[in-house]
């Protein structure tokens, strides 16, 4: 009997494993879905029809033609051909197809050990509230897209950010789960305590991070000052005015939007020197190699952006730095949890 719970208990272990690389391997075909203007690329939900891509010309023109009513093929690729239009939508079918696949993954086992009693039900709620998430997160990204389908020429950098905040709140509860179930406990992430602000405070930082750029991506924020570490010849854009507190959150503005990613970025570094120092002078040796792989993926984050700019948005150090923009926040969640009791 304890052999048999064993093995299923391994096996919920595995599928969380399987399930959080699938999200992760989704995170990185939407962004460079978003990268190479695929997203708006199939401009219907097709829940249940687009199952299969388009098998023969007819097809392929009828996909082409919606696609040529859209603002994006006036405005900007009324050029295409249908070859170049099958490269942007094969990204986007991908994405779509993947979500379909972890949907069900996510679903279908997760009924298995409900019925089975034999996960803790502290586990089997937290896996059901991660599926609701992921029904919702469809739904964002069908909201997500119908805003570049009407007046612009993109989606909404709003509406992105929300996607993509979602999409990191699915797989970061996934590895917290999964660090829950490796050591047999039942941490809560929400726990308020003096000593575990200092590192939620970090973790929310990332997190805000991570929005502001997704709002670099969307506006394409990252196309203008591809110098660093100034924006051109000054700290500040020289086409940005402040007028008022107000201002300061024009958030659809292209200049003042990287502004914000470069600076709250060096906001990050101060506090995890910050938080170094702190765990080194109180000797908290169980956050030493936590706290190694955190600035490890630090400074390689630092170093891809910077890249990613200064090489004018080469997509695969684009796509590099959005990786490990989940890596560091795995590495954050890491920390805490080692910190958290």
């Amino acid at each position: 009997m304890y052999s048999n719970e064993r093995k299923i208990n391994k096996i919920f272990l595995n599928w969380l494993f399987a399930s959080l690389i699938l999200v992760f391997l989704i995170i990185i075909v939407g962004g460079l879905t978003r990268l190479t203007d695929s997203g708006l690329s199939i401009t219907e939900w097709e829940l249940f029809k687009g199952l299969l891509p388009p098998l023969n010309a007819n097809s392929w023109n009828e996909y082409f033609n919606e696609y040529k009513k859209i603002p994006q093929y006036k405005l900007l690729n009324s050029n295409m051909s249908i070859d170049e239009f099958k490269v942007i939508f094969y990204w986007e079918y991908l994405h779509r197809i993947l979500a379909r696949l972890i949907g069900l993954f996510f679903l279908l086992p997760l009924i298995y050990f409900y019925f089975s009693k034999k996960i803790r039900s502290e586990y089997i709620k937290i896996c059901f509230l991660i599926f609701i998430l992921i029904i919702l997160q469809g739904i964002i990204g069908w909201f997500m897209v119908q805003s570049g389908l009407v007046n612009d020429t993109t989606v909404s950098h709003y509406r992105l950010s929300i996607h993509l905040t979602t999409a990191i709140i699915i797989i970061s509860s996934i590895f917290w789960l999964i660090m829950n179930v490796y050591s047999k406990q039942n941490k809560t992430f929400f726990k308020i305590s003096n000593n575990n602000l200092p590192f939620q405070m970090l973790i929310l930082l990332i997190l805000f991070q991570i929005i502001m750029g997704a709002f670099v991506s969307g506006l394409d924020a990252g196309r203008i000052y591809q110098t660093w570490p100034l924006m051109g010849a000054n700290y500040l854009p020289n086409d940005y005015y402040f007028i008022n507190f107000k201002s300061l959150l024009e958030l659809d503005n292209h200049s003042l939007v990287q502004f914000y990613h470069r600076n709250l970025a060096y906001l990050i570094i101060i506090y995890v020197i910050l938080l170094t120092v702190f765990i080194y002078k109180k000797k908290i040796r169980n956050l030493y190699f936590p706290l190694k792989l955190l600035l490890i993926f630090l400074f390689f984050q630092v170093i891809l952006g910077i890249l990613t700019l200064v090489t004018g948005l080469n997509i695969y150090l684009a796509s590099a730095h959005q990786i490990t923009s989940v890596l560091l926040a795995f590495s954050a969640l890491n920390l805490y949890y080692f910190r958290t009791k």
